[in-house]
């Protein structure tokens, strides 16, 4: 078997898990020249909620931000995470804003998109891979892993022939709750090596304190290229810690090359940005510790807290063990959707309203309503009719794919920008979030005072060959 390879989360997925993805540029900078030479496959560093939180509380232009890390890291792939046809928003957008935005992602530095859908629907992913394809990125697509009586491994196997068809360079079993146990990984990654060809890539979390366990036996099973956060950040809700990956492989024929004192000193950067985020009260300490409720229920800890909000406010915290058990039976009923962004919001805050009302499906908010009415994609499994009936009366169910039901829109949002955006990176901010890039920008731009250089003319693109780096 050839060496493991590693995408290291440090900058993306590590502080969104940890705390609220709040580091920012001016904390990452001082390590990137370091974080360079380490020999990582790719470095997670945008998409996700970097987006909206560079925007909304951190006063930084998410575009600029990618920018500075490309310049500062030019021999590293960059990595971001899309969420397919709602790239990184709540909604679907039009296939034309989809493919300017996988374009200006990719002029701007990035070069490994990882694209996935949380029902599963590869006709939500189709259009943001093949411009991905279409503009030189490497197309990784993504598996939402999760359990049900129709998600086994012969699923996911399928699904996986699947995306090979459509062109995805890479595979990517993305188990965002942590719920892959380590047989079960062993057993898929194997399945997965035998019937596609394109590298496979394992990402999971340690919130349930078995992904250390589920990495190492995915290793010994072939797997290619593992997801892992440097130790300041690791663990908890985050990813399996680094250094210690490194050090249980080396001298093995998985040995991932990597040099533990080169990541030793940009991890020392990133403790003193950790422990300033703990003096300020972002990260919270209990993100560190296991939470085998996970395995029990399959709540990801962000929709365990969501929940737990909510029954406080409605004044019902005692109802908690009721929700939980609720949780699975409106999985059910909905047709066992993941439970990632959105749908894990949607089927939580169902389960809560079923048990305060007293009554199931007496309150059915309209988030609930669309994924029954086929908004989101096709659901996995069989919904329950009679459910969806109480819930939507007799509209029509969608049956095609959700987007085609969309007109191009990209010049509708120009024009809605109107003086705020100086370039197509300012409208695709103002697509994905009016309300907070119409104030983003009216300060940016205010602040200069001088009309802004046409950004798209001035980029410091970055190409380099690609081919068979895996």
């Amino acid at each position: 078997m050839a060496k493991l390879n590693i995408t290291d989360t440090i900058l993306r997925d590590a502080h969104q898990s940890q705390a609220a993805t709040r580091i920012g540029i001016d904390d990452m900078l001082p390590a990137l020249e370091k974080l360079d030479k380490i020999g990582y496959w790719s470095v997670e560093c945008w998409g996700g909620a970097t987006f909206d939180v560079c925007m909304r509380f951190l006063n930084e232009d998410p575009w600029e931000r990618l920018r500075k890390i490309r310049k500062a890291m030019p021999n590293t792939k960059l990595q971001m995470l899309l969420r397919g046809q709602n790239l990184l928003g709540y909604k679907h957008y039009s296939d034309d804003v989809v493919d300017a935005f996988v374009k200006k992602s990719i002029e701007n530095g990035i070069d490994v998109i990882r694209i996935f859908d949380a029902l599963n629907d590869t006709r939500n992913m189709k259009a943001a891979m093949e411009a991905c394809k279409k503009y030189g990125g490497i197309c990784e697509a993504g598996m939402s892993y999760t359990i049900s009586p129709v998600h086994n491994e012969e699923y996911f196997v399928n699904l996986a022939k699947e995306l090979e068809k459509m062109g995805a360079d890479v595979i990517c079993i993305k188990d965002m709750a942590n719920l892959l146990l380590p047989y079960d990984a062993y057993s898929l990654v194997k399945k997965l090596k035998e019937n596609v060809k394109v590298p496979i890539h394992l990402h999971t979390h340690n919130t349930t304190g078995t992904g250390d366990m589920t990495y190492l036996m995915a290793a010994q099973a072939g797997v290619d290229i593992v997801d892992t956060a440097l130790s300041p950040l690791a663990n908890g809700t985050a990813n399996p810690a680094t250094e210690a990956l490194v050090a249980t492989l080396q001298g093995t024929e998985r040995d991932t090359g990597l040099d533990l004192n080169a990541l030793a000193e940009v991890a020392a950067h990133f403790r003193t940005v950790a422990d300033k985020m703990k003096a300020e009260g972002i990260l919270d300490p209990k993100v560190l510790s296991v939470d085998t409720k996970t395995l029990i229920y399959q709540v990801p800890g962000g929709m365990l807290s969501n929940m737990i909000s909510q029954l406080k406010q409605a004044g019902k915290e005692d109802k908690y063990y009721d929700v939980l058990a609720e949780v699975p039976r409106v999985r059910e009923d909905f047709g066992y959707p993941p439970l990632v962004t959105p749908t894990s919001q949607i089927v939580g805050t169902q389960a809560v309203m079923n048990v305060i009302s007293g009554e199931r499906y007496k309150m059915v908010p309209k988030e609930s309503k669309g994924l029954l009415r086929g908004e989101y994609g096709k659901l996995p499994g069989t919904v329950n009719e009679e459910v969806r009936k109480k819930a939507i009366g007799d509209d029509e169910v969608i049956t095609c794919r959700p987007a085609d039901k969309l007109e191009p829109e990209f010049e509708k949002y120009r024009a809605e920008a109107g003086d705020l955006a100086r370039c197509d990176e300012d409208i695709l901010s103002y697509a994905l979030f009016p309300q907070v890039a119409s104030k983003f920008l009216a300060e940016k731009y205010a602040e200069k005072k001088e009309p802004a250089a046409d950004e798209n003319a001035v980029r410091n693109l970055y190409v380099q060959d690609l081919s068979g780096n895996f």
